[in-house]
């Protein structure tokens, strides 16, 4: 019998739960067993936690293990323009076929019974990642950490919890310790983890976990630490001095993610080459990406267009910083929200950079704010607003408007995939 297509199976496992998120293991365990437990079978496990940066600073290292001739498993969510991007193979894309196959397996294991489209597919890439040889499995979890999906792995090689702040309330606490506590949910005894910067009160949640369970902490400002000097990434651990390029991840909060990186690397046994490939060579779309071709790119004709996901406060932060330091020019952003997001966080710190700001619906979202609810909290913050019915009007738009501007769509994950899905 033919496999169906991964499109067909992942549309029927979308509805084995009622609820996009319910955070337990549960389901997990009792998929993994009917599966033959894939998840002890992996290569050496680096698990990633943390509110932002785990995707930056897990492309980071799989560049750097990469360059020293590393086969490299990565498991990443959510995608942008496919699904198949979630799951890397020794350091390829999951090929369509076997995507099929493996998610047919776990439909076939876990029988109808309800289970979450991210823990079944978390499942299909543990299955995958078992069966192929590779040297590394770099593991980012996809909400929190404590209850996570991909949180099944007794004894990883390394954990890194990347710089936490308030998201998820709903699902992690209301305050940050909390959501640090279910960050540091990923610790295991015995295990080093590196940390990121972190507010003081996070920090003490995550040392308190490690403390109990006898975990080594790397942490960034006692162990390790990383700052740009005349140009340069300067990064320095126990092990002595590290003079590198600048990321080539745009944005001044590359850097920590850069020290995370090179952090864990360097507790892995990397020499020089692979920590400089590390910031180099890595790619991560969709993080102050510029666009370089397409019809979005034809649409803005001579203004600058670029493109970034985040989606919360520090997230707001990050992308006001990194425009602050590029060279000036007038700067417009297209923005679409989820609504439940704290639009007003994110957007507060980007008023001051902004000239104008123009809201769009997120389109096939069901939860997305509408583009006149995000124009009244634009508003309010100071910056000049519109609507648009697409990003496509907009940026028609504003490069009619203002032919030499920069151009940034922004505020969420699923708006910059589905600006790479449609821009090619």
């Amino acid at each position: 019998m033919t496999t169906p297509g991964s499109d067909v199976i992942l549309t029927r496992m979308m509805s084995l739960h009622p609820k996009i998120i319910d955070l337990t293991l549960d389901r997990v365990w009792r998929l993994l067993e009917a599966l033959g437990h894939p998840e002890r079978n992996l290569p050496p496990v680096i698990h990633i936690a943390g509110t932002n940066g785990k995707g930056s600073t897990q492309a980071m290292i799989r560049a750097g293990l990469e360059a020293e001739g590393g086969r490299v498993h990565a498991y990443t969510s959510p995608h942008l323009a496919r699904f198949h991007e979630r799951i890397r193979l020794a350091g390829e894309l999951i090929s369509e076929p076997y995507l099929s196959e493996v998610l047919a397996e776990c439909e076939t294991a876990n029988g109808g019974i309800p289970i979450t489209y991210f823990e079944i597919t978390t499942c299909a890439a543990l299955l995958a990642f078992a069966r192929t040889p590779a040297d590394w499995t770099l593991l980012e979890v996809g909400l929190g950490g404590r209850l996570d999906a991909t949180n099944v792995v007794e004894k990883p090689r390394l954990t890194i919890i990347t710089p936490v702040s308030l998201d998820h309330q709903q699902y992690l606490g209301e305050t940050l310790p909390e959501i640090a506590g279910e960050k540091a949910g990923i610790i295991k005894r015995g295990v080093p983890c590196v940390v990121g910067p972190q507010a003081p009160d996070g920090l003490g949640a995550i040392e308190e976990k490690a403390a109990r369970l006898g975990a080594p902490l790397l942490v960034h400002g006692q162990h390790w630490n990383a700052w740009e000097e005349r140009g340069r990434l300067i990064f320095q651990d126990e092990n002595g001095l590290l003079d590198l390029p600048l990321p080539n991840l745009p944005g001044p909060h590359q850097i920590d993610n850069a020290g995370a990186a090179l952090a864990a690397l360097r507790h892995l046994g990397a020499g020089e080459a692979a920590c400089e490939a590390a910031v180099t060579r890595a790619y991560w779309p969709a993080r102050m990406q510029r666009l370089s071709h397409g019809p979005l790119v034809e649409a803005a004709g001579s203004a600058e267009l670029w493109l970034d996901g985040g989606h919360n406060p520090a997230g707001g932060e990050a992308v006001a910083a990194t425009l602050a330091r590029m060279p000036k020019r007038p700067t417009h952003l297209v923005v679409g929200m989820l609504n439940t997001k704290d639009i007003g966080g994110y957007l507060r710190p980007l008023a001051a950079v902004a000239d104008s700001l123009t809201a769009v619906s997120i389109p096939g979202e069901p939860n997305t704010l509408s583009a006149e609810d995000t124009q009244a909290h634009a508003a309010k913050t100071g910056i000049e607003a519109g609507t648009s019915d697409s990003v496509l009007d907009a940026v028609r738009m504003l490069a009619a408007r203002d032919p030499g501007g920069r151009i940034l769509i922004c505020g969420s994950l699923y708006l910059a995939g589905g600006v790479l899905r449609e821009n090619g």
